[in-house]
């Protein structure tokens, strides 16, 4: 079985540098650029390299971008933006971790105490599933 697929992928390699043929390019009297697989007859013509990737263009100017064409108080405002979408994403982010650790000391735990006033009270049964599904609501509203 590996000899086959030894054989097999030696054989698929080369292939493709058997298929890869050279082709011909040449300029004629009209000044028209022809390519072909067969030398021109009383023409000189080049040999292209189809193998090689072709040539990187010269330096091409990078079009500007839509920052460099905005003004200086455009791109002060859209870096304040881009702060606090950063803070509101990292606050609901927090808000997020507390409300599964909540949920999760609630499901794990069925004596689940409160501190109300300074008294320590345990939670009922129904609170306690209450509270469950409020939390779960707001997962799935809030979180991803």
């Amino acid at each position: 079985m590996r000899r086959t697929i030894l054989i097999s992928s030696l054989l698929l390699a080369l292939s493709a540098t058997a298929t890869a043929s050279q082709v011909y390019k040449w300029v004629d009297a009209q000044g028209v650029t022809h390519f072909s697989a067969q030398p021109p007859q009383g023409e000189q013509a080049t040999t292209i390299n189809t193998a090689a990737p072709p040539p990187k263009p010269a330096e091409a100017k990078a079009a500007p971008t839509f920052q460099s064409i905005a003004d200086p108080e455009q791109a002060a405002i859209d870096e304040k933006v881009k702060q606090q979408v950063a803070a509101k994403e990292a606050e609901r982010k927090k808000y997020c971790e507390s409300v599964r650790t909540n949920l999760a000391q609630l499901q794990n735990n069925p004596r689940v105490r409160e501190e109300v006033d300074g008294e320590v009270r345990r939670l009922s049964e129904e609170e306690r599933q209450q509270r469950i599904s409020a939390a779960q609501k707001s997962i799935a509203e809030n979180c991803k």
